[in-house]
């Protein structure tokens, strides 16, 4: 069984697939696709895990930390947006994510840039500080609830990337009523977010407000630790990560009854 590492781009992504997609009836392909175009003119790049027996079996996504798509601050470092190994578990455990991580800062020494950073958590949907932390990389930053800013620092000088700070002041904005972020980054959401929004309406009679983060600017000023995606219920963060419309109704009547 032979293992190689692909450069991604949009010429070969249906036949590599992005996220475990690679038919263009997926609507969240599409807008990915979408979004990738202008994402590649920023320097972005996709390296995909490919076995010549099973297929893709893993991916990275990191393009410079000025262009990142997370509340950080990461000018001059490269900026990990996702990695996964694994749709078989044959291929877990092996090493194969070190193997992403590592064309990466290799990429990052050749250009001389000063590390590489990326935002962890101990949920799913984002990968934990482990593989990061065996690699070299040091926990420089929090924020809530549990999100961490991890980095690989090749320049002593260079000052470390943080999270973009005044959480609570970017809550107040969203005091009232229901609140959904989204992106194209993900596109796992293209399903989600719909049908979310249908249960809020049906069920609990209100009509939620959809902000669409266009640009990684609006990504960076996210309330949300995650960048991407969040709820927000009466000014709290009720949603972190990507869930389906019955994790949403849980805790939609948790919050209800106070």
């Amino acid at each position: 069984m032979a293992v190689e590492i692909i450069d991604t781009k949009l010429d070969n992504i249906l036949k590599y697939g992005i996220c475990g997609y690679k038919d263009l009836k997926h609507e969240g392909l599409r807008r990915k696709i979408d979004w990738l175009k202008d994402r590649f003119r920023e320097g972005m790049k996709v390296k995909t895990l490919y076995s010549d027996v099973d297929g893709t079996q893993g991916m990275i996504e990191y393009l410079p930390g000025e262009y990142s798509w997370r509340p950080v601050i990461a000018g001059g470092y490269m900026f990990i947006h996702c990695i996964f190994v694994g749709f078989k578990r044959d291929y877990k455990g092996k090493g194969y994510g070190s193997l992403l991580v590592e064309e990466c800062l290799k990429e990052v020494r050749e250009k001389g840039m000063n590390g590489v950073a990326v935002v962890t958590r101990g949920g799913p949907f984002m990968a934990g500080k482990e593989l990061f932390v065996k690699l070299g990389f040091e926990i420089v930053d929090t924020a809530p609830s549990d999100f961490q800013l991890l980095v690989a620092k090749f320049g002593e000088k260079a000052p470390a990337p943080r999270f973009k700070k005044g959480w609570e002041e970017k809550l107040n904005q969203y005091s009232d009523g229901l609140t959904i972020f989204q992106s194209d980054q993900c596109p796992y959401l293209a399903k989600c977010i719909p049908e979310i929004s249908e249960v809020a309406e049906r069920v609990y009679g209100i009509e939620p407000r959809i902000i669409e983060l266009r640009s990684c600017r609006d990504a960076q000023d996210s309330p949300c630790g995650f960048g991407v995606f969040g709820i927000v219920y009466n000014g709290k963060i009720i949603a972190e990560h990507m869930i389906s419309s019955k994790r949403f109704s849980n805790i939609m009547n948790k919050e209800l009854k106070g």
